[in-house]
């Protein structure tokens, strides 16, 4: 039985041995050969991860804690803004971004039932559920191809007196025309959330300065689900540099409350027990004092420890992620005449999700065709999400009614769901990887 001398020499000699368990048994790997299966992401790390992981197992804080203040520190630096959150999703950081925008604190600019908030229809349901959750109004936008944001010459056309907010992603990496929309909210001072899930380390620029997706709207989002550009296994953020909104995100993620002390802290104001606070007793612990409707949505620290590593490999992935994406562009352009390949927004730099393909109508193509000989021949494929919300069996109830609305029509939002779907170019693929997926959709549409 081993002997430590101290519990930091434990903890040293058990991450060690946690290293050499990963070189063992799960960094080898056999090297590609055509046929073998092609996901469209997956977990990129080593030993690292694995370590840190264990580190924070042996603390035993199950909740929030130092990994995750790390985390956020780092993050925030990392991004360039002044306040990042994590949460347990990228999802629940979409329903705080939007929720923090119903807070009385907010005066006039407030989120309230009814309001507007415009949006596309060709995305993914959990930008839009909170606006329909809470009883506010989503509008509907078309898009465009091939960079499938929003069109933003449709922005005017679906605003109202009612409209109080802009709350869009970044499609697969891609941005959106910042410039025009940011604009466009300052015109009508309206709020902009950046759903940036998709778009982690992608860059934008206007009149010459550079900056990270997710951090020039009020509020950005990112997910670090395991396909994302990088991963806790679950686990979200949301961040922003204004400072009311930051106490809103903290309020909102941590049940409501009134008090800004962190998990296992108590009384750091030095007046716990002496405030007043709406019709309670004067006094009322104030731990236990709710300013708003919120929710627990905190991520545990085993997950932030994961984060703290990804986070230092994340500029490699990003260059892994352009390379590939390049790679296989460049690898289809024979069939360019079939397929409406993707182009990078202006003024960007993406850091790619993923690679959307729409089969050109003309070429007599089906795209359900494409695709599954693409799957048949083991690589998997994935569609625009959900391609046009509104024909989902979710909006049943809703169709017809006054709960959203469409400024125009939705002509490229249909199309995506008909013609389009797109393949992953994750840092973990290798270029023999890259060009066998570039053969086999060459193939598919060349039948």
């Amino acid at each position: 039985m081993a002997e430590w001398n101290s519990e930091a020499e434990a903890r040293e000699q058990i991450k060690a041995l946690v290293a050499e368990y990963y070189h063992d048994f799960v960094e080898k790997k056999k090297p590609f050969a055509e046929g073998d299966r092609i996901n469209y992401a997956a977990r990129v790390f080593d030993e690292k991860e694995m370590q840190s992981l264990t580190d924070a197992t042996l603390d035993f804080w199950l909740t929030t804690g130092r990994f995750s203040d790390r985390f956020e520190k780092e993050f925030a630096q990392w991004i360039g803004v002044k306040y990042a959150h994590l949460v347990n999703s990228g999802s629940s950081a979409n329903l705080i971004a939007f929720m923090v925008l119903t807070a009385p604190e907010l005066g006039e600019r407030r989120v309230k039932r009814g309001d507007e908030v415009i949006t596309v229809a060709c995305g993914f349901p959990t930008t839009i559920a909170p606006i329909l959750q809470y009883g506010a109004v989503p509008v509907f936008v078309d898009v465009t191809v091939p960079q499938y944001n929003i069109d933003v010459t449709q922005l005017e056309a679906a605003l109202s007196e009612k409209t109080k907010a802009v709350m869009i992603a970044h499609t697969l990496g891609d941005p959106f025309d910042i410039a025009a929309v940011r604009a466009f909210c300052q015109k009508h001072d309206l709020w902009l959330v950046e759903d940036n899930c998709d778009a982690l380390g992608s860059k934008y620029t206007i009149d010459g300065e550079t900056k990270f997706t997710g951090t020039w709207g009020d509020i950005g989002t990112s997910s670090f689900y395991p396909p994302h550009h990088m991963t806790m296994g679950e686990g979200g953020c949301v961040y922003t540099d204004d400072p009311l909104l930051h106490r809103l995100i903290l309020s909102y993620r941590d049940w409501g409350r009134d008090c800004v002390c962190p998990s296992g802290r108590d009384d750091l104001c030095g007046h716990r027990f002496d405030g007043q606070f709406g019709e309670l007793p004067q006094g009322y612990d104030h731990k236990y004092v709710y300013s708003h409707l919120g929710y627990n949505l905190k991520v545990t620290d085993m997950q932030a420890a994961v984060g703290c590593e990804q986070l230092k490999k994340f500029p490699s992935f990003i260059e892994r992620r352009r390379h590939n994406w390049e790679r296989l562009r460049h690898a289809l352009l024979p069939v360019a005449d079939k397929l409406i390949l993707p182009e990078p927004a202006e003024n960007s730099e993406p850091s790619w999700f993923g690679f959307l393909i729409s089969v050109k109508p003309e070429s007599g193509i089906a795209r359900n065709d494409v695709t599954r000989y693409v799957e048949e021949h083991n690589i998997q494929t994935r569609l625009l999400f959900s391609g046009n919300m509104i024909k989902h069996p979710c909006f049943d109830e809703l169709r017809g009614t006054d709960a959203y609305r469409v400024a125009g029509s939705l002509e490229v939002t249909e199309f995506i769901m008909n013609q389009t779907f797109w393949v992953g170019v994750y840092p973990g693929m290798t270029d023999e990887m890259i060009d066998y997926m570039a053969k086999i959709i060459i193939e598919a549409v060349s039948r």
